[in-house]
């Protein structure tokens, strides 16, 4: 063993996800820290690849045991050309290839005392009782953070000891809260108001802060923390301030996190007096069960010489029988715990416990990194002490589905350690499934990984389908497991497939460098599906899990999807038929589209945030908005005509007030950038100042300049300060770039030239506006004179070369995107006294950046992996699966039942989403005639209306001849282009909202081209009661259902529930549908999308009824007692009408 010291400077590109979750400090301190892994199997290899990728200092392995088949089941370093040789050296190099920063060395002999002093961290995986027993002891002695960690088919234990007082300096993940001052007091005590809301901040009675940047009262700029305690009214109350100078303005107060000491038992004490962690005490009861059955399972090996045989009775038996001779536990006070041992739960673990598997492996490897990284940053509190991870739910309930003798033996492959748990059976049943993979990003790359391990997909009829678009970068190597540094630049659906494939040479992957969403429906459409068994998930936007699990409802096709943020993480499975849907949280869209007033941006900022905002503002309008309206006048030789009065009058302000005249040299780009920070920090202040001066008092006597409004004050320039000197180099870089000129990045040359060059006379200044309802009237009087400005400065123009409109790139430090806006950020935070963010900080926020790191996301994916194993299992109950959420920084781990699907009920009617009216495709040639006649003779509805997209196909209410020409279109555009297309233009259609539609169609519908991708159809129908008559006098009108058709089901929904406007994206109801015959409105079916994975039932044919049993409702052609004629509003995609023989589906 050569372990060397080495001083490294932190790449903090690398590891720029990392470092948001981290920090700077403990990165500092992970990067130094020398760790030992003992044990080198799949849960080792888990454990090591997490902290390669996340940059320990040097890590040793020592796992002299060769390698044998069940290794390869998830041990993702070896292959089967190192059967025979030693684990560790197997391991090392593949290793090493992940992190050229992190020294990888090997320990080839025993593990003695000496050899243990030089870590600080020594980690034991798959070593006997005895063994681990002796480190423990000698590390808790000498201070040296102690791990054990194990797995056992479906059954996983961690141990940590970190000694008797470990500090944790910073105890959680949570940002220390930062608050802007509004004023301070002069007293005993001082009462310090904030610019927030009374009840915005989330300081409390304790609380530690610090003041910095206060103008005034600067006694308290830098001082020790003070202790705070909030009133009643929200202000806050700090020491005496009777002697300190009076407040003027500015400064900022930021909590002051609080260290904590804990104290942990070594492992002998803790074998009998066990602290678990657990969220229940049921929790705990099962925790302490599965504590004795490891505890027996050491017995058994130490008396046998072997583990447990798979699935064995005799040894299963010895192990329940070892368990209940065991010592009993002891609690906290060394009391006897009186608990009753679960021997059902024993004997389930030993049953299976022979078995090595790969999501098992990553999830107790997950946590087991990150509590390394928790002993050596001494950021996030510890486990105390226990943890027990189980996923026996994975095993069928039933009895009879166990895997015989002959299913479970070893066939000398690389799956006999998830043999020994499933069978060989389960085994084949994998390898024919065929899975869509969307994401290729960290939780993409673990996904794959995993299903490479597990073999699914790895038969002859199966495979692995990775969509992802985007392409490999530099930033993405601390936590893609698949990607290495000569990838970059490449796409990553492609580097997967090939990294896959080297994982396990009989998976097939295909990569498809295609996003899904609406404009891939062509490429991902109903053969594509058809070909599919289930959907993997690994997106980062709330928008892509919507469509994504909207096309699985559509598909019915099981949806496994896992997410992460810092420290977060979770996992949900989501099956047809039987669990509910994907919904997003509430707070979803707020956390994807932030926005805030346009003139709280433009001209009364008070957070950091506003100013960032603002900073990422100027960017696109200087350097992409700008250019791509010129390039598109110069090409089209008019204005655009397609912007609304703010737009053209902020294109107005740019084109007349920043470029007047084409830059030629590199001299003429640092002009036009010190003259815009001349306009943005200076001239733009005082102007600002004119139109609000600080005295300015409102009617009712309150200063204008108050509350969240802070008074700003003009910035003089000065190149010796360094953010005005980036600002000045940022801005000329990037202005040189969009007009194709070389730029510089010579800071010295810059201030030698800066010093030669007048400071210019603001161009033009935008019009102030104090509230976004005054901005909204000014724009509204944008008319001809200021397009004829508008149109002779943009005609200036037109005959110069094509600018280079430059799209923002967060993750390249040398383009000056990042430079420009910190730099105008942090001076526009200056103007208004703001605490300015730190580059880390502002990058964050404008790139939106999600921290991420390496553990979580293999901890999710290996949540994953374990509801894989139920879904291809077969048919489960509802109680076998799972959601599971985590939070590895405070040692929170839940797993519970999904919740069963919502059954809607209209009358006497039930259903779900998931129904639907299957139209069979009939003869080549069927006719919209003939689709509406099927509807009517089999399901006796009666179709009113026929919509596909915005363009209203079919109504009932049209004149017959109309009527006649529609009903007569047939399946295609392709067939009948001339027809179909005359039949659905804009004209001929109903009004349709702003923007929706198109007048071509690539996709195969039925007598619709009108879009593309193809949408749904959307079908309004009335169910006959030719036999009920007109329905009951004197009731009331029941409000109406509204179901949506689409690909493959019917989901209808109350109309009670449906009667809201549409969501964004829905098209707006056609005229005239109000009027819905029988006295009843009709009510706008929800949006396409799972509001609910609800229970299949299908809708009543004449040869089924509703329900069965009491629940048996109406046959179709019968009248629930409290029926009328009522209307359902549905959505078609004749996804399969073209195809004779095969049934077209109505959702």
């Amino acid at each position: 063993m050569d372990v060397q010291e080495t001083s490294k400077l932190l790449d903090e590109e690398l590891y720029s996800r990392q470092l948001y979750v981290l920090g700077l400090p403990a990165m500092e301190r992970i990067q130094g820290a020398k760790v030992l892994l003992s044990g080198l199997q799949g849960l080792g290899a888990e454990i090591a690849k997490n902290l390669v990728l996340m940059g320990i200092g040097s890590l040793t392995l020592h796992d002299p045991h060769p390698t044998c088949w069940s290794d390869l089941a998830a041990q993702f370093f070896l292959s089967e050309q190192d059967l025979g040789r030693s684990r560790a050296e197997a391991s090392q190099e593949l290793l090493a290839k992940l992190n050229g920063a992190v020294q990888v060395c090997i320990h080839k002999g025993d593990i003695t005392e000496d050899l243990l002093l030089h870590f600080q961290v020594v980690v034991l995986t798959a070593l006997k009782l005895e063994e681990q027993l002796k480190v423990g002891s000698f590390c808790h002695k000498h201070g040296i953070c102690f791990l054990v960690a194990d797995t056992r088919g479906l059954v996983g234990q961690l141990f940590c000891d970190f000694g008797e007082n470990f500090t944790v300096q910073e105890p959680t993940e949570a940002e220390p809260l930062t608050a802007a001052i509004q004023h301070i007091s002069q007293g005993s005590p001082g009462i310090l108001t904030l610019r927030e809301q009374a009840d915005a901040h989330h300081f409390h009675n304790g609380d530690l802060v610090t003041f910095s940047g206060i103008e005034g009262m600067v006694e308290l700029n830098n001082c020790a923390p003070w202790p705070l305690r909030v009133r009643e009214d929200g202000t806050l109350e700090i020491e005496d301030t009777s002697t300190f100078s009076r407040y003027l303005r500015g400064g900022v107060i930021t909590e002051v996190k609080k260290s904590k000491t804990v104290s942990h038992e070594p492992l002998d004490v803790a074998l009998l007096q066990p602290r678990v962690v657990a969220q229940s005490s049921q929790e705990v009861h099962r925790a302490h069960c599965l504590h004795q059955a490891f505890r027996a399972l050491h017995k058994f090996q130490e008396l046998s010489g072997r583990r447990p045989q798979p699935w064995d009775p005799v040894d299963t038996e010895m192990v329940v029988d070892l368990a209940r001779a065991l010592e009993p536990l002891k609690g906290t006070e060394g009391e006897p715990l009186e608990e009753q041992l679960d021997e059902a739960l024993v004997r389930t673990v030993a049953l299976s416990s022979a078995g090595s598997l790969s999501p098992m492996a990553a999830m107790l490897g997950a946590v087991a990194a990150q509590e390394v990284l928790k002993a050596i940053s001494r950021k996030f509190m510890p486990l105390d002490q226990w943890l027990y991870f189980d996923a026996l739910d994975c095993l069928p309930e039933d009895g009879e589905s166990f895997p015989n003798p002959e299913d479970y033996a070893p066939r000398g492959c690389r799956y006999d350690g998830q043999i020994a748990v499933f069978g060989a059976h389960f085994q084949e049943r994998l390898s024919h499934q065929h899975y869509l993979l969307v994401g290729a990003g960290a939780i993409g790359c673990e996904l794959l990984k995993g299903f490479a391990l597990v073999g699914l997909g790895a038969g002859g009829s199966g495979g692995v389908t990775v969509a992802d678009m985007d392409h490999v970068e530099r930033s993405n190597l601390s936590r893609q497991f698949l990607f290495r540094p000569q990838d970059i630049g490449r796409l990553k659906a492609e580097v997967a497939a090939e990294a896959a494939h080297r994982l396990n040479s009989d998976l097939l992957v295909t990569p498809l460098p295609y996003q899904l969403d609406p404009t891939t429906e062509h490429i991902y459409g109903d053969n594509f599906f058809s070909s599919v068994d289930g959907v993997a998930a690994a997106l980062d936007s709330f928008q892509a899990r919507r469509y994504v699990a909207a096309r699985c409802t559509h598909y019915l096709k099981p949806l496994l999807e896992a997410g992460t943020k810092g420290t977060w993480g979770s996992a949900c499975v989501f099956v047809p038929h039987l669990t509910e849907g994907y919904r997003a949280p509430a707070s979803a869209a707020a956390s994807e589209d932030t926005s805030y007033p346009i003139c709280t941006v433009r001209h009364f900022p008070s957070t950091a945030e506003h100013t960032l905002q603002w900073a990422r503002d100027e960017f696109e309008g200087l350097f992409r908005l700008f250019a791509e309206t010129i390039n598109r006048h110069q090409q089209a030789l008019t204005p655009p005509a397609d912007l609304d009065g703010p737009q053209m009058l902020n294109l107005l302000q740019v084109v007349l007030g920043v470029l007047r005249e084409r830059p030629q040299t590199w001299r003429d780009c640092v002009v036009w950038a010190l003259g815009h920070w001349q306009l943005r920090f200076h001239y733009g202040i005082e102007q600002l100042l004119r139109h609000f001066p600080p005295d300015k008092v409102l009617e009712d006597g309150t200063p204008f300049w108050s509350g969240p409004k802070q008074c700003p004050q003009p910035l003089e320039f000065d190149a010796s300060q360094d953010m005005h000197l980036l600002f000045v180099l940022a801005a000329a870089n990037l202005y040189a770039q969009m007009h194709g000129l070389p730029g510089s990045q010579d800071q010295t040359a810059l201030k030698d030239l800066l010093q030669l060059l007048p400071l210019p006379d603001p161009q033009y200044l935008a019009p102030i506006f104090a509230s976004d309802l005054e901005l909204t009237l000014a724009s509204a009087e944008f008319g001809p004179e200021r397009l004829k400005k508008l149109r002779e400065a943009l005609e200036t123009w037109r005959m110069g070369a094509p600018l280079k409109p430059l799209m923002f790139e967060k993750d390249d430090d040398s383009n000056f995107h990042v430079d420009f806006v910190v730099a105008a950020a942090s001076l526009r935070a200056q103007n208004y006294g703001i605490p300015p963010a730190n580059r880390a900080k502002s990058k964050q926020i404008v790139g939106r950046i999600i921290p991420a790191i390496a553990t979580t996301t293999a901890a999710v994916a290996g949540l994953v992996c374990l509801e894989l194993y139920k879904v291809v299992g077969g048919p489960r109950p509802l109680t076998a699966f799972r959601h599971s959420y985590l939070h590895l920084a405070e040692n929170y781990f839940s797993r519970w039942v999904p919740s069963a699907p919502a059954i809607q009920k209209f009358h006497d009617l039930k259903w779900t989403c998931w129904d639907r009216l299957e139209v069979p495709a009939g003869q080549p040639m069927r006719t919209l005639e003939s689709l509406l006649a099927h509807l009517q003779e089999l399901h006796e509805l009666r179709v009113r209306m026929l919509l596909h997209g915005p363009a209203l196909l079919y109504s009932a209410g049209w004149s017959p001849e109309k009527r006649a020409h529609h009903l007569s279109l047939s399946r295609t555009a392709a067939e009948h282009p001339t027809s179909v297309l005359a039949s659905h233009t804009r004209s001929q259609a109903s009004p349709v909202p702003s923007g929706a539609g198109q007048e071509s169609c690539q996709a195969e519908c039925c007598a619709c081209p009108c879009r593309s991708p193809r949408q749904a159809c959307q079908l309004l129908f009335e169910l006959q009661q030719e036999r009920c008559g007109e329905g009951r006098e004197g009731r009331p009108a029941e409000p109406l259902p509204s179901a949506r058709l689409s690909g493959s089901s019917l989901s209808v929904a109350p109309a009670a529930a449906a009667a809201t406007a549409p969501t964004s994206g829905s098209p707006a109801p056609p005229l005239g549908a109000a009027a819905n015959g029988a006295g009843t409105g009709l009510m706008w079916p929800r949006p396409l999308g799972p509001a609910g994975w609800e229970t299949r039932r299908p809708l009543p044919t004449p040869q089924q009824p509703w329900g069965g049993g009491a629940e048996q409702g109406p046959r179709a052609g019968q009248c629930p007692a409290s029926e009328s004629s009522k209307s359902w509003a549905v959505e078609l995609t004749p996804n399969s009408l073209q195809d004779s023989g095969q049934a077209a589906s109505l959702r």
